[in-house]
């Protein structure tokens, strides 16, 4: 009995040596902490205990955007010198719509009237893939056939565009200038994408401010759109491109769209959505462009020869019509008008692939192929399905 008291109590005398001892460290270290940030400015304890209240979140958000901050300005920085402006010169008539000038002094007749005059005007944006001088642009940005274009680089030296190459598939184009020395763009992956993914834009935005730095996310894929410029009147339907809310306006057009390790992903579109809305082509069908490209000088590819609106689930069931490309025009002598596709068909299936927007479109599945493939087509005609056979022809545009 005893011997039990006595261990009961030297076990009592060991956990208050233990509190005390535990006791003393705290004191010590909070102690410590404030003599240390009084005379040193230590503030070690700021790390666990902030001095105010919800102090730790503004530190933590504070990071953050620190964070985000370096990775724009890297971005910027090695880009840069990747990015060019676009610009259009063009001869235009400068004649008063009502024959007359408004002058300090009144009303008075234009002088030169009716004389041509080359106008200048960044039109677009473009970035370098060649140090020996090739650009990428969109086509809508290069549409004008009897303009001629410049590039601008981004130490403001512009160089005469020798040769243009357009895609007839695509709204690409490929600018061909003579320098040497440049410094190409690196090219990332597109189909390794994800929505909400930090995205950067850098183009001249409204045709007036080079090199606009802007910034997003990765907002959708696989949209479809209707691509133009309104400087040209041009409009195209695309297919699985990438949504971003990372600012795009008319002049961004033709720039790229790039991640977070400076990469290009895209390649920008101005289509005047809508505040927020922005869209890109994904690079990799820009890659497989400018590799067949660069081994047949030319845009060779498999082309069916109509212009089309996709046709959601939910447009669909409101027209009591199924889903697919809707043909809006049929372009004369290809090989959609040899095969006998009419304004108006929808097509539903190709070559066994059911032709849904969510998938990439009509021109997905077209690019899938090579010239001179031969495709099994479902149309949907006066509310029949039929099949078409059509053999795919390099363009002649």
């Amino acid at each position: 009995m005893n011997n039990s008291k006595k261990q009961l109590n030297s076990w009592s005398i060991r956990k208050i040596l233990i509190g005390l001892a535990i006791a003393i460290i705290i004191v010590a270290s909070v102690l410590g902490g404030a003599i240390s940030d009084r005379l040193f400015g230590y503030k070690i304890l700021d790390r666990f205990f902030p001095r105010e209240a919800g102090q730790l979140g503004p530190l933590i958000t504070r990071q953050r955007i620190l964070t985000e901050e370096s990775v724009v300005i890297d971005v910027a920085e090695k880009v840069s010198p990747s990015v060019v402006t676009v610009r259009i010169a063009i001869e235009e008539s400068l004649i008063s719509p009502f024959g007359v000038e408004l002058t300090p002094f009144g009303f008075t007749l234009p002088q030169n009237q009716g004389e041509p005059k080359k106008v200048e005007q960044d039109i677009g944006s473009g970035f370098i893939i060649s140090q020996e001088g090739l650009i990428v642009t969109n086509k809508h940005v290069v549409s004008n056939l009897q303009a001629e274009y410049k590039v601008i680089t981004n130490n403001d030296q512009a160089y005469n565009v020798q040769k243009i190459y357009r895609d007839p598939v695509n709204d690409l184009a490929i600018l061909k200038i003579e320098a040497k020395g440049l410094t190409p763009i690196e090219m990332g992956d597109s189909d390794q994408l994800k929505v909400g993914q930090f995205v950067v834009a850098i183009g001249t935005a409204l045709g007036e401010f080079r090199h606009t730095v802007t910034t997003g996310v990765v907002s959708g894929l696989g949209r479809g759109i209707t691509a133009g410029s309104p400087y040209e009147g041009y409009v195209e339907q695309l297919d699985n491109v990438i949504q971003t809310d990372a600012a795009i306006n008319p002049g961004n057009s033709g720039g790229p769209l790039l991640n977070s390790a400076g990469q290009v992903i895209g390649i920008n579109v101005a289509v005047g959505a809508g505040e927020n809305i922005g869209f890109a082509i994904p690079i990799n069908v820009i890659k497989e462009a400018i590799d067949n490209f660069n081994q047949t000088g030319q845009f060779a590819r498999p082309f069916l020869g109509v212009r089309y609106q996709m046709i959601d689930q939910d447009l669909a069931l409101m027209n009591e019509v199924p889903q697919g490309a809707y043909v809006v025009e049929v372009v004369a002598d290809s090989a959609a008008a040899k095969a006998g596709i009419e304004t108006g068909d929808i097509i539903t299936d190709f070559d066994g692939q059911p032709v849904r927007e969510e998938e990439g479109g009509l021109a997905k599945l077209i690019n899938s192929k090579k010239i001179g493939d031969q495709v099994n087509l479902k149309i949907w005609r006066n509310r029949e399905e039929s099949d078409l056979k059509v053999t795919l022809e390099e363009s002649n545009q």
